[in-house]
């Protein structure tokens, strides 16, 4: 004779609803973290667009930017034209491969940026670059190369 338990049994079950839920979770929460990882050291401009633009990589480097309005920025804070070649020949005492980005609105007059550039040739620098947005990336926002 056979006596059975009072108490159900009950079989074990694997659930699979709330381990895909901590997975997208998991995803979004790194996507949002390697986002807030791109930082833009220069001015905000209206970069021009160029077909040959290639990406290049950002370590150690300076971005020097030139606005519309004729303003000089060294990274984000704003300097007078007189005061990058102390700043540059500063930076270039610590680091000499360090690389110079320039950043120059697409409506800055083309004296402006050629007096920038001739400071920053004077203070020893030879890795200049101009930042441009490429054709591929110009309907992206913030997009530049």
């Amino acid at each position: 004779m056979e006596v059975s338990s009072p108490i159900p049994k009950k079989h074990a079950r694997i659930e699979i609803i709330p381990l895909i839920d901590i997975m997208f979770f998991l995803l979004a929460s790194f996507m949002m973290v390697s986002l807030s990882q791109t930082t833009m050291k220069g001015m905000k401009v209206a970069l021009p667009v160029g077909a040959s633009g290639k990406t290049q990589s950002k370590k150690d480097y300076v971005s020097l930017s030139v606005d519309k309005d004729g303003f000089y920025y060294f990274d984000k804070s704003r300097i007078a034209l007189e005061e990058i070649l102390p700043k540059l020949q500063q930076v270039y005492k610590t680091n000499p491969e360090a690389k110079i980005f320039i950043r120059g609105d697409r409506e800055a007059v083309h004296g402006n940026v050629t007096r920038m550039l001739d400071q920053i040739r004077s203070s020893g620098f030879n890795k200049i670059s101009f930042e441009i947005k490429s054709q591929a990336t110009s309907g992206v926002p913030g997009a530049a190369h």
